[in-house]
């Protein structure tokens, strides 16, 4: 069976400590928290999560795929628009065949 190539909307957020993180806690609870949003977000059938998120250089990396790009960019401005979320998230949109995690066209957030 031939593979079809799926849209897919990396949301890249800088991995910054959480502010709020004393000495000895965990530095990231916002990855938590948009890992749970998203799921709320696959449940409602906004999105689908395609894989993990994953740290990437300095920053935290989530994928979503299954709708149309203006949808998926939608979720991607609420995930940035979250409290707690460090600023300067954004989006690249690409396909799930492209090999290299942000290689695609950089979507500043929100849009």
């Amino acid at each position: 069976m031939d593979h079809v190539t799926r849209l897919v909307v990396e949301i890249h957020v800088p991995l910054t400590p959480a502010t709020a993180a004393a000495n000895g806690d965990y530095q990231y609870p916002w990855i938590d928290e948009v890992e749970d949003h998203l799921a709320a977000l696959e449940e409602a059938g906004e999105l689908e999560v395609l894989d993990d998120g994953e740290e990437v250089g300095d920053e935290y990396v989530f994928f979503v795929t299954g709708r149309p790009e203006q949808q998926l960019l939608r979720g991607a401005s609420r995930v940035a628009a979250r409290d707690g979320v460090p600023a300067g998230a954004y989006a690249v949109v690409s396909t799930d065949d492209s090999g290299e995690v942000g290689a695609g066209r950089r979507v500043d957030l929100p849009v």
